[in-house]
């Protein structure tokens, strides 16, 4: 087969194409640092590529969604460190209040503290996020969760609404508590029944927090009335008293049978049950004919609002306590203003406790993420990146055996028939 000198020379003109171009290919490697320039480079590697950038990205998202949810975590934590100590506060001025020593003027100035104490809870309440928002207005959290009105009662206008961030492929975690779950709730597995004497009473009877044994009675969503009352009088008097539960309108002491028990006989300072509940409460004093006490679960809305509570406290308070009924009347309502406020202590307590778990799962999942990002560029650069050397080392060789390609095809081009028979 004859070569003819156009072919040749198309042969040496394109080898030395091809030779420039892999040149060019090299400088591009050698001048961006990475082997992959386009995808026909590396089909496979940049599929890889392609992938492994993707999963950066995400990773680096939710290395975003973890930053700003531990920095909402961690000021809701120093928020609710606050609160409690103020709660704490209001339950020292209710056990002061309880002395026997103190004036109605001494119960008024404990009043006034308790008004600075419910504001200094609503500003608490009102506490804005790192990023702006209001920190416990739920999805409602572009506007003040607690405003006071006319009547001077403090409302909550957020919602239920929990905030979250995805900080895993697999893992949403909540970065906020709402008002009504911090302010306005309690915890049912801690919280204990509210003890009340009635508001019409007129006798002296005072009734004591409640006692409670086995564990699902602090869950008892039922509520109790103690009722007395009194046949003769003078030393012949005679008080009994019946136990009804009121959320079932069952009497349960005495039990209603055929033929009818008696009522019992009231012993003041003796326990009396609430039925088989594992609740009871201890009546002391000498209650007339008609006064009555009851007992409400502590998921009561009433009970549950601190704000609402403190407000109770504050009017019996500045009510004068001039009498024996009167002063018997502010007993029964600190004994439930006591209880509330140990509820809403041990709510905010546990949804502490919640914060803080939460700021650990997140700070692990940091480290997680730390670690997953590292091995993802690792690989990534693995796969796009240039073995500088090596292409440096292939750029020289290909180079020098470019220069000789041409300088044997100037050679070869100079030569003809003529020159080759004269030599």
């Amino acid at each position: 087969m004859r070569i003819s000198t156009s072919q040749f020379q198309s042969m040496n003109v394109q080898a030395m194409d091809n030779q420039q171009a892999e040149l060019a290919q090299l400088y591009g490697e050698i001048s961006s640092g990475t082997s992959i320039s386009t995808p026909s480079d590396n089909p496979l590697g940049a599929a890889q590529a392609v992938q492994l950038s993707a999963q950066g990205a995400a990773l680096s998202q939710y290395s975003t969604n973890q930053s700003s949810g531990l920095t909402n975590l961690q000021s809701e934590d120093t928020t609710l460190s606050s609160v409690i100590t103020a709660l704490q506060s209001v339950h020292s001025q209710l056990i002061t209040a309880g002395g026997g020593t103190l004036n109605d003027t001494n119960r008024s100035a404990i009043a006034t503290t308790l008004q600075g104490l419910q504001g200094e809870l609503q500003s608490y309440g009102n506490t804005t996020s790192p990023s702006g928002g209001y920190l416990f207005g739920g999805f409602e959290s572009a506007s003040q969760p607690f405003t006071q009105n006319t009547s001077g009662a403090i409302l909550y206008n957020g919602d239920n609404g929990v905030s979250s961030v995805q900080i895993s492929d697999s893992t949403s975690i909540a970065t906020s508590d709402s008002g009504a779950a911090v302010f306005m709730s309690v915890t049912p597995q801690t919280a204990i029944p509210v003890p009340a004497g009635g508001a019409n009473n007129t006798g002296t009877g005072t009734i004591s927090a409640v006692s409670t044994t086995g564990s699902t009675t602090a869950a008892e969503n039922d509520a109790y009335a103690i009722n007395f009352a009194v046949t003769g009088t003078g030393s012949s008097a005679v008080t009994t008293y019946t136990v009804t539960d009121t959320t079932t309108g069952t009497q349960i002491v005495p039990p209603v049978t055929t033929p009818a028990t008696a009522d019992p006989t009231y012993t003041a300072g003796s326990s009396i049950a609430l039925g088989t509940t594992g609740m009871s409460v201890a009546i002391s004093g000498a209650p007339a004919d008609g006064d009555s006490f009851s007992v409400t679960p502590a998921a009561n809305t009433t009970n549950s609002n601190i704000f609402s509570t403190i407000q109770s406290m504050i009017t019996a308070l500045q009510t004068p306590a001039d009498t024996p009924t009167a002063q018997a009347a502010l007993t029964n309502s600190l004994a439930a203003g006591l209880t509330q406020v140990e509820n809403t202590l041990n709510n905010v307590t546990a949804v502490q406790a919640s914060v803080g778990g939460r700021t650990q799962q997140i700070q692990a999942m940091q480290t997680v993420t730390a670690s997953l990002t590292y091995q993802n560029s690792s690989a990534l650069t693995s796969v796009v990146s240039d073995n500088m050397t090596q292409t440096i080392s292939e750029y020289t060789q290909t180079q020098y055996s470019l220069q000789a390609s041409e300088q044997a095809f100037v050679q070869v081009q100079q030569q003809s028939l003529f020159q080759y028979l004269s030599s």
